[in-house]
């Protein structure tokens, strides 16, 4: 093998005996014998694309006699930025928002030093703190700062939090003519978080871009402002994130190809598609968010997700949350209460009480469990379950949503513990075939995030149950039937 490298400074020829196991081992021998001690990623002129630059993720990729191109691996800590909301290089959010009490940043120095005085003030004789222009203007560009960070649209209760935690921790901006204290702070951040929003989109911040060109006095003709808002509606952190740096729409459509024909082999490179699959998130969120094209056309695009590991990874890289094992820890945590509580439904009479009792059969291992409690928890929450559990039907007409289950034991059954297999099916395309209910079930939750698609008619409070008080995710919103459910099922943990 014959490589022409490329430096930043030169250009040198070398020659290897074999081809190396991997690209990490041609980064070893490069390194060794080119005497780099610096990390590096490479790039290969592809005879594909007609010498255009595609990043070297296959070592089968390079060609006998090639030319490869290195490009050096900034250290992050020296282009980062405390006042920068996250990392270009990675711009994807690390942090969900903050559980209890928020965490006041620190201001400026000269900040601190007023505050500092203000409250020692304030302890003597309650006498509260009157800010310049300038401290105030420091002081909420610092919060909307972090407050971005975790989100680009926080709820009014959240802001609240944020207004509450500033005065709680800063006694000395106590407002006089404020109920709460902080009303005003609040109504302050609201605004700056507007402010900051715009300031992030002159940036060029994809994540508030999208919903940029709405109607105003220069574009009467616009679609109204507070329409069409394309924001996370259920606690997504990364939503719409920006393309890595270095990276653009091209580059990274190549990598797509490459995961599509990765995935349409027999055997499948699967720590392959694992390392493209992230590279590539910011470009299928924009395809996702932006364009909405129909579900089997955006799975011909990323088929990587139909394959269950990449779904949960996907989730992960949505929302910072481990999906299966938040999941399953909750739902066996809370299974013998929930058990308790169906079994007393059960017990009475009623059309519910019924279909409860028609669920309870076997109860043999932690797979049934799960399988029962899934059956019966939209009964108990009075919602339709017929659209979604299906068993053995050859035509599933406008369904959108569907677990099929296909059985060779008694079908006329509520529940079937042995099934042959559980299909997820999506508009009508089966996405993956799954051996047990649970898995299928969240498999099918990974994907309504995945795809951004609404959850499915009859079952919203079933699925927001997952969410909101399984996952813990935007938890803070219940409606009074799941937060009656959840009262009861603290009291028992």
């Amino acid at each position: 093998m014959i490589l022409r490298v490329v430096e930043a400074d030169r250009v040198r020829k070398l020659k290897l005996g074999s081809r190396p196991a991997s690209v990490d081992g041609l980064i070893e021998i490069l390194k060794e014998q080119l005497g780099l001690d610096c990390d590096f990623t490479l790039k290969y002129e592809d005879p594909d694309f007609d010498g255009k630059l595609t990043c070297l993720i296959d070592i089968q990729e390079l060609p006998q006699k090639a030319c490869v191109h290195i490009s050096l691996i900034e250290d992050s800590s020296s282009v980062a930025s405390t006042d920068t909301l996250s990392d270009v290089s990675s711009p994807e959010r690390l942090s969900r928002w903050p559980p209890g009490a928020f965490e006041i940043p620190t201001f400026a120095y000269d900040v601190e030093l007023t505050l500092r005085d203000g409250n020692a003030e304030f302890e003597k004789n309650e006498k509260t703190l009157q800010l310049s222009r300038d401290q105030k203007h420091n002081i909420l560009d610092k919060l909307a700062s972090t407050i971005y960070g975790f989100k680009a649209y926080p709820s009014d209760k959240e802001i609240a939090v944020v207004a509450e935690a500033l005065v709680r921790k800063h006694p000395c901006l106590k407002e006089a003519g404020s109920d709460s204290g902080w009303n005003g702070w609040k109504n302050s951040l609201k605004f700056k978080m507007g402010n900051y929003r715009t300031k992030m989109r002159r940036a060029g911040c994809q994540e508030v871009t999208v919903n940029a060109g709405k109607r105003s006095q220069r574009n009467p003709e616009n679609e109204p402002s507070h329409s069409n808002i394309k924001r996370p509606r259920r606690a997504e952190v990364n939503f719409l994130p920006n393309f890595p740096q270095g990276e653009d729409p091209s580059s990274l459509d190549i990598l797509r190809q490459a995961i599509v024909e990765e995935v349409k082999k027999t055997e499948r490179n699967l720590p392959l598609i694992s390392k493209m699959m992230p590279t590539t998130f910011s470009l299928r969120r924009q395809t996702i968010v932006m364009s909405s094209p129909p579900i089997k056309e955006l799975l011909e695009l990323w088929p990587a997700l139909r394959i269950q590991s990449e779904v949960y990874a996907e989730f992960q890289r949505i929302t910072n949350q481990n999906l299966p094992n938040t999941f399953y820890a909750e739902l066996d945590q809370h299974t013998p209460r929930l058990m308790a509580l169906f079994r007393q439904k059960a017990s009475r009479t009623g059309k519910t009480a019924d279909a409860l009792a028609d669920i309870f059969k076997e109860l043999h291992d932690v797979h049934t469990r799960r399988t029962t409690i899934l059956h019966a928890l939209p009964v108990y929450l009075r919602e339709e379950v017929s659209g979604f559990f299906r068993t053995c039907v050859p035509d599933l007409g406008e369904a959108s949503v569907v677990l099929l289950t296909t059985v060779s034991d008694d079908a006329t059954s509520p529940v079937h513990y042995h099934p042959a297999k559980i299909s997820v099916i999506l508009e009508g395309d089966v996405v993956v075939d799954l051996p047990r209910l649970a898995d299928a079930f969240l498999v099918m939750f990974g994907l309504i995030y995945a795809l951004h698609l609404a959850y499915p008619k009859g079952l919203t409070t079933t699925f927001e149950f997952t969410q909101k008080v399984l996952l813990g995710l935007d938890n803070c919103k219940l409606s009074p039937k799941l937060q009656t459910l959840k009262n009861d099922l603290m009291l028992h943990v």
